[in-house]
């Protein structure tokens, strides 16, 4: 299909040298329709939300996007416009998420984005364009987290399950699938005056960061949680690898603390615990889809209404630097309509 001059409404960040220091900055621009990517599937979105990758990208950082002007958004759902691969036809309902969309390719803080037919979900049936990104790439990232924990063998009588960056995107989400399925949750947080909120999505407990931490450097913890999610990494990290129950597992999804962690080699072989990998940005197509299924269904995730809130363009750029800065909380969609 020949896209023709048409312009259409997306958050495009530039950025510009002052000195020797580069400063980026985003606005919503109007942007011709031929100068979207190449791609099999046009598609004209109805909400994308936002990641802290999505705020990573917005303010420069070259390891998430490599060169600006760029418009973020790893999230996007909506409606097929068009598409020559024939898995796709006009009105199909749609999910796209992971895989190279708002890093460095055009994302989904815009009215249209055009991409590979292999990035692309159908909308489960029981979901709508709207929940799908009340949940978006946090939400899978949660699910997957969950998921290898229930593959390890982790159940809700085992005792309890730790997550940390329990007010973020990720973490709200996974407090509350957790807490649907029975678990006793234990949610940290470095706000714990938001106690109530996290009570109210499913947490049994708040604790603060420090007190999981506490023990320093001593090679093994006392033993305290059957599993744990953790998005933090760094010290965070390795102070749960070492208070994990016997056999306990952690999956490990992120690094908003440090990209690296210490521990010794106690943990494994004297407890058996497992440390568990996470990604949700190159996972097979099949297993994307099985998940978004899941969130459809049987794991549908409560207090979503507590969770996530609707913005508009003109608030985008205040709630990037919001999760920047550590004080975003749940979840923002972004309804590009709006």
């Amino acid at each position: 299909m020949q896209v023709d001059q048409t312009l259409y409404r997306a958050f495009e960040v530039s950025e510009r040298v002052e000195g020797a220091k580069s400063v980026f900055a985003g606005r919503l621009v109007q942007k011709p329709m031929a100068e979207l990517p190449a791609g099999d599937v046009l598609i004209q979105l109805a909400f994308s939300s936002l990641n802290y990758k999505d705020a990573l990208s917005a303010n420069g950082n070259r390891g998430v996007t490599r060169s600006y002007p760029h418009v973020p958004g790893i999230d996007a759902s909506g409606t097929v416009v068009h598409s020559a691969d024939p898995r796709w036809k006009t009105g199909d309902a749609v999910i796209v998420t992971g895989h190279d969309l708002g890093m460095n390719s055009a994302g989904g803080f815009a009215e249209y984005i055009q991409v590979p037919a292999d990035w692309v979900v159908s909308l489960p049936r029981q979901m709508t364009l709207l929940q799908s990104m009340a949940l978006g790439t946090a939400g899978l990232t949660a699910a997957l987290c969950v998921d290898k924990l229930l593959q390890n063998g982790l159940a809700p009588d085992q005792g309890d399950v730790l997550v940390t960056g329990a007010t973020g995107g990720v973490g709200s989400i996974a407090v509350a699938l957790l807490g649907k399925l029975g678990f006793d949750v234990t949610a940290c947080t470095g706000k714990l005056q938001e106690r109530d909120y996290l009570q109210a999505i499913g947490a049994r407990q708040v604790i603060s960061r420090e007190e999981v931490m506490n023990g320093g450097a001593k090679p093994l913890l006392n033993a305290r949680w059957a599993g744990a999610i953790d998005v933090a990494g760094g010290g965070m990290l390795s102070a749960i690898v070492r208070s994990l129950l016997y056999s306990g597992s952690v999956a490990s999804c992120g690094l908003v603390s440090a990209p690296e962690f210490s521990a010794s080699i106690y943990p494994f072989i004297l407890r058996g615990v497992n440390l568990l990998g996470v990604d949700s940005v190159n996972i097979s197509h099949a297993k994307r889809c099985d998940i978004w299924q899941s969130l459809a269904c049987e794991w549908q995730v409560p207090h979503l209404e507590k969770i996530a809130k609707i913005i508009t363009f003109n608030e985008l750029e205040a709630e990037l630097d919001a999760i920047l800065e550590g004080r975003g909380k749940g979840r923002r969609i972004l309804d590009v309509c709006a």
